[in-house]
């Protein structure tokens, strides 16, 4: 009887347990309120807290906008290796060495221009020393009355025909030939003349008409009597 009494009977709490319980469970439900009326409060005053905010977040976002140099404590530093400057060789010095005779040029000697026979239809102004052709190289040289050399080349007056020394028939002839040919010596010496083609130039000579300011010195020649038109009839020979 008495197990059984015992056993029908509760066993009444401990007075400690009891209050932590009910302390307990109370806690979440006081940070629940606290946190409600704390939401209210930053709610009705947002405006003035939203600067205070934005000064304390700026920092802590720049910060973490901002990456970090991670430093490798393995890694040496890179040397940069500086190339040494090649050293140039020394250029032989070039000595001049004397030339053979055999490169050493000769001087150019001048060459006398020789002048070319005028064409037909050419003009040339001439002047020179002449005298009697002779013996030796006809250079400037009067032949006979109507015939002389300048510079080589064999010059016969077209316009004109004299009586030649060693071909004459008569002593009146022969007169008229040697005066023909003084005249015409008189005539080349006195200046500077004037050459002009008259017709193709042969092994006979270089038909030509000579003059000096425009007179023809086979028309003068003809007006003193010392000579004839060209292909003219007569005799320098008194019948």
């Amino acid at each position: 009887m008495a197990k059984t009494a015992t056993r029908g009977r509760r066993k009444a709490p401990a007075r400690g347990k009891s209050r932590a319980r009910s302390s307990g469970g109370l806690l979440p439900w006081a940070v629940i309120g606290v946190a409600a009326i704390g939401g209210i409060v930053a709610h009705d005053n947002w405006k003035s807290l939203q600067p205070m905010l934005e000064r304390q977040s700026a920092p802590i976002a720049r910060e973490m906008a901002e990456p970090r140099p991670v430093g490798r404590k393995d890694v040496p530093p890179k040397q940069v290796a500086l190339a040494a400057p090649t050293p140039r060789a020394a250029q032989p010095t070039l000595q001049a060495q004397p030339l053979p005779p055999a490169a050493i040029p000769t001087p150019i000697q001048p060459v006398k221009a020789v002048p070319a026979p005028a064409s037909p239809g050419a003009q040339q102004t001439a002047t020179g020393a002449f005298g009697y052709c002779g013996q030796g190289a006809h250079i400037n040289c009067v032949g006979d009355g109507g015939v002389f050399w300048y510079k080589g080349e064999k010059i016969i007056i077209a316009d004109m025909a004299s009586p030649v020394a060693d071909q004459a028939r008569c002593d009146d002839e022969r007169r008229v030939a040697f005066a023909a040919k003084l005249r015409l010596l008189a005539l080349l010496n006195a200046g500077p003349f004037t050459i002009d083609a008259a017709g193709k130039t042969e092994s006979s000579g270089a038909p030509r008409i000579v003059s000096r300011d425009g007179r023809s010195f086979g028309v003068q020649l003809i007006k003193e009597g010392l000579a004839r038109q060209p292909g003219g009839g007569g005799a320098w020979c008194a019948a």
